[in-house]
């Protein structure tokens, strides 16, 4: 007997803010990365720290809610599936690429809580980013499931 899983979960924060596009008639598709940080000591004691970044799909409704709620430097939890993307570059070389589809995405800051700012980056979110910010998110159910104001996450079920 043969057991295969497909099941990943995730916590980082966005690499650069969502970018929401619809598909066919009327589905949204939501393509962001994040960056997931693991620290560990070494043998000596040392701090040590290693980034896997990794590109993320949201579909349906739960892409609505991840172009709405989450910008740049926002932290999130995903489960979903990996798949692997193929394409051929320009140069004719095959390339590919892991890929987490995402069935759930959770809104892991508190109201107003963000990263630490880089040493680079500017104290204060863009005014676009602030206005985009909601005060409360208002969690939604996706396909199928009824809407409830105590679930701070969203659920697609393909």
């Amino acid at each position: 007997m043969s057991l295969s899983i497909n099941c990943t979960h995730v916590a980082g924060r966005l690499t650069r803010d969502p970018q929401v596009r619809t598909v066919g008639a009327d589905r949204a598709v939501a393509n962001f990365s994040i960056a997931i940080n693991e620290r560990w000591k070494d043998k000596d004691g040392q701090p040590k720290e290693q980034t896997t970044f990794l590109d993320v799909s949201a579909w349906g409704r739960t892409a609505e809610l991840v172009g709405q709620y989450l910008t740049k430097g926002s932290g999130c939890y995903v489960q979903g599936k990996l798949r692997t993307e193929s394409w051929e570059g320009k140069d004719g070389e095959k390339k590919s690429k892991l890929v987490l589809i995402a069935d759930t995405v959770q809104f892991t800051d508190a109201k107003g809580e963000r990263a630490a700012p880089q040493d680079d980056a500017p104290a204060a979110a863009p005014a676009s980013a602030q206005a985009r910010a909601p005060q409360v998110p208002k969690p939604v159910a996706g396909k199928g499931a009824a809407v409830e104001d105590e679930i701070p996450f969203a659920r697609f079920d393909p």
